[in-house]
């Protein structure tokens, strides 16, 4: 399975065995085991590319001082055979919980001094909490047995091994933090809104060969991990970038020592530390002496996530280099304690990025103060408006700012996001379009109509430094309004129909096509209301706007068509692929080709783009570390049963095998035809079977329904009295001249007739099931044998069915959708102003004046008399 569903099966056996644990702390000794793993398979891996013998490695002792030392000097720690992971899960093995605890320990005890500071209490977490994995010794054995299993398979071999588990690692981390409730935020930044921040640090530092970067409240270290990613995409070594993070909670602080290590990232590129930012600043030489060894860094980047509006301690802090330019917060908010902070450690060509609740932007007192000297001396860059409730555990609204330590530019990018975004279960999430568009924004420092606006210094100092998003960027939506003078007297306001100026500018005759001036103010639908999509459809200019979009994708000067692009560069270049890159190669071809489109959203197409990628690239991986003999391997199709309680793998007997690679589905469509036309023409007669049955049952009567032929729920045929009766009513007919007909006058001999029918169909639908289970198992055996005998050739034409085929779908059907769109508001105008409001009055009036004349003719005794002739006089308004 690929790594997606790798980490969908963990995550589901992880919280079904967790219990009664809560997801906070589950995720403790889930990942800390891991870790483990991970460190033990590196172990064996670098004495085995020593040249060590299994036998070798089964003599691995700590007794042996000089493989000792010499395994801590290039890995900085060390494992005895015992201890190791793989002879934990070893079929002969007869472990127990106390080799869990014997092995923690010993590796404290063994970490290189060199190392001392990246590993020691690294599992502190894991092996203080072992006692909550169960009540007893026995039951706690069982608990970790059972997770070791589950994690065994996670691969942490060389760079696709630091890709699968590092996929699975954040994966675990997001949906735990999606369970954790408010304690989320000590160690989770949705990954959305890290790769938001990454994505923009990451352009700013292309230009560098080496990069440092820093985390001063790390949490899990998902902010670091992305930054280094996104540098990766600008073809950046993975080695030049240094790591720097502080975690003040131990247990969070060891979350991000592990997630950075298990990156594959090189230990001299790793400097963490478990300590306050904002009481002990950092780093330092010597921690034991850390006043008179204190040491400022500077680095290229900062990116933060810090608690909001933790209540800090401001005294005796005015000389701290950090706060004495600024100010110091206010002791019930240190939000800009923290901004301020991250702040002073960048170098002069540095950049920032910090996510705060939007309080920051308009607060006063003393973080007013801040905010005015910051504005002034030109640090800040950009302010980045999130949706509410994008982060695990709290709905209130949040902010990304971007800062630089110098700037050529005086002006502040305000960017209203917030309501660019996708609902996902009780939170709010970011879809790669909304990333990037924010990205593209920032980058291009951009002002957009109701998304961003770049603000001026004279215009913030008339605002009283008031950086407020809804000040300078309004992204509501237009309230509803009603003209009066077209309500009542009819005619479609021409400011209305103004509003669609984008369609109009695009389409300059279409307007009058659609539209004839009633005045000089007012208009009236030019054509019948039911032909409007028809009238816009046909009309040259919308035409000649579909005409020139294909030819954008057909090809443009001569070029290949994006099809062809995608096929040439992805299917037949698929060995040369950089995963890392590639995306943003072809959404820079996506958006030249629309460049002079007018009206179609080139980010709802990128968000088409970067949906197919996502299975593009799932593919192009297991291609590219298993060769291109993955395309024809049909693995084994293993389900989940549960019996007696307990969940056992087995595999499906129904459907027992799955592409690796290729969908069978997609191989029927494409090579066996006949067969699928065949099983679907089987199919289709056994539901207009069950559809007749359906129908007879429900003509039978109520007597009918209480006979044996119907089952006690009455709501289907007992078959085996169905079948009884219809042979005792064909014995009837044959020995009669009576011929039983459904549609008989005599209820008795329409009853048999259906009986009779019924038990026919309930035979041939017996028949059938069993040929369709046949014929679906012929196949699925047939597409079984059909994708491993397939050709290259014929791979590639099924990669290009399942890679391309659905894009080049979705990115035909744009304009059809923008079309739709315009035919919607048009009609919605027509509609809006269509019945005056003089005719509804009208139409009461004379309603009201019916009701009247038939009253009129109404006979009561006294009392009913006296009611009509008042409700008579009100009706005529006499």
């Amino acid at each position: 399975m690929n790594k997606q569903q790798l980490a969908a099966k963990i995550w589901e056996s992880a919280n079904q065995m967790r219990s009664k644990i809560e997801a906070n702390e589950y995720k403790d000794y889930i990942l800390g085991f891991i870790f483990y793993k991970y460190l033990s398979d590196q172990q064996v891996q670098f004495v085995t590319k020593e040249g060590m013998t299994p036998d070798e490695i089964k003599a691995l002792t700590e007794d042996d001082a000089e493989t000792v030392k010499y395994i801590q000097d290039n890995l900085g720690y060390f494992i005895a055979y015992d201890n190791l992971f793989s002879t934990w899960i070893a079929p002969t093995s007869d472990f127990d919980e106390s080799n869990v605890r014997d092995a923690l320990s010993a590796f404290s005890r063994l970490i290189s001094p060199t190392y001392k500071k990246l590993f020691e209490g690294i599992f502190t977490t894991l092996e203080t909490g072992l006692s909550k994995l169960g009540e007893s010794a026995g039951k706690r054995t069982k608990a970790i047995s059972d997770l070791l299993h589950l994690i065994k398979s996670i691969p942490m071999n060389g760079q696709q091994g630091y890709d699968v588990l590092g996929y699975i690692y954040e994966y675990l981390i997001e949906k735990f933090a999606a369970n954790a409730g408010k304690k989320a935020g000590e160690f989770y930044t949705p990954h959305e809104v890290s790769v938001l921040m990454s994505h923009i640090i990451a352009h700013e530092l292309k230009h560098k060969d080496t990069i440092e970067i820093y985390d001063p409240t790390s949490g899990s270290g998902s902010l670091l991990i992305n930054i280094g990613e996104a540098v990766e995409k600008y073809a950046k070594n993975k080695d030049s970038v240094t790591y720097y993070a502080q975690e003040l909670k131990a247990n969070t602080y060891n979350l991000t020592r592990m997630n950075l290590i298990m990156r594959g990232i090189k230990a001299s590129n790793i400097k963490t530390r478990n300590g306050d930012t904002l009481e002990d600043d950092w780093p330092y030489f010597d921690e034991n002496d850390p006043q008179g060894t204190y040491h400022a860094l500077y680095v290229d980047a900062v990116v933060s996530n810090p608690p909001y509006s933790q209540q800090w301690d401001p005294s005796h802090k005015e000389s701290d280099p950090r706060y004495s330019r600024f100010g110091l917060a206010p002791k019930t908010k240190a939000d800009f304690a923290f901004l301020l902070h991250d702040l002073y450690h960048l170098k002069p060509d540095g950049i920032m990025t910090i996510v705060l609740p939007h309080g920051v932007l308009f607060r006063g007192g003393e973080e007013g103060e801040i905010r005015k000297q910051l504005i002034e001396q030109n640090h800040i860059d950009a302010i980045i408006g999130l949706p509410g409730n994008i982060f695990f555990g709290t709905g209130i609204p949040t902010v990304i700012l971007v800062l630089k330590q110098k700037r050529q530019n005086t002006d502040v990018l305000v960017v209203d996001a917030s309501k660019h975004f996708i609902k996902e279960g009780k939170n709010n999430k970011l879809q790669a379009s909304d990333i990037k568009r924010i990205v593209d924004a920032v980058i291009n420092r951009e002002s957009i109509e109701k998304f961003s606006k770049v603000v001026s210094k004279e215009t913030l100092r008339e605002n009283g430094y008031n950086l407020n998003i809804p000040r300078y960027v309004d992204s509501s939506a237009a309230a509803e309004s009603w003209d009066l003078h077209a309500t009542m007297l009819g005619g479609i306001p021409n400011s209305e129909i103004a509003e669609l100026n984008s369609y109009w500018l695009a389409f300059p005759q279409l307007r009058s096509a659609l539209f004839k001036t009633r005045s000089s103010a007012y208009s009236d639908l030019a054509i019948a209301k039911d032909t409007v999509n028809a009238n816009i459809s046909r009309h040259p200019q919308v035409l000649e706007f579909i005409r020139t979009y294909n030819q954008a994708f057909a090809g443009i000067n001569d070029n290949n068509s994006f099809d062809d692009y995608l096929g040439t560069s992805l299917i037949q270049g698929w060995e040369a692929v950089n995963r890392n890159q590639q995306e943003a190669v072809l959404s820079a071809e996506l958006f030249t080709r629309l460049k002079s489109i007018s009206l179609i959203d080139k980010y709802q197409a990128y968000q088409c783009l970067n949906n197919q990628w996502q299975v593009i690239s799932a593919d192009l991986e297991m291609m590219q570390t298993e060769g291109f003999t993955a395309t024809k391997q049909v693995d084994p199709n293993i389900i989940i049963k549960k019996k007696d309680g307990k969940e056992t793998e087995v595999q499906d007997k129904v459907t027992p095998w799955k592409g690796h690679i290729l969908p069978f589905g997609l191989v029927q469509q494409t090579y066996l035809g006949d067969d699928l036309a065949s099983l679907a023409k089987q199919e289709s007669r056994l539901a207009e079977i069950a559809s007749t049955l359906e129908e007879i049952l429900e003509s039978l009567s109520e007597e009918e329904k209480e006979l044996d032929t119907v089952k006690e729920s009455k709501d289907a045929f007992a078959n085996a009295e169905v079948a009884k009766a219809a042979k005792a009513f064909l014995k009837e007919q044959k020995a009669s001249t009576l011929k039983f007909a459904e549609d008989s006058q005599d209820p008795e001999i329409s009853h048999k007739a259906k009986i009779i029918r019924a038990s026919k169909l309930i035979d041939e639908e017996k028949a059938l099931k069993k040929a369709v289970k046949e014929s679906a198992t012929k196949l699925h055996l047939k597409t079984k044998t059909t994708i491993e005998g397939l050709t290259n050739e014929q791979v590639k034409e099924l990669l290009y069915l399942k890679w391309i085929t659905p894009l080049s779908t979705e990115l035909t059907a744009m304009p059809n959708a923008v079309i739709t769109l315009l035919t919607s508001k048009v009609q919605a105008l027509a509609d809006k102003y269509a019945v005056t409001y003089s005719q509804v009055a009208n139409e009461i009036k004379t309603t009201e004046n019916e009701l009247a004349e038939i009253m009129d003719g109404l006979t009561g005794n006294e009392f009913d008399m006296q009611g009509l002739a008042e409700l008579t006089s009100l009706l005529k308004g006499a």
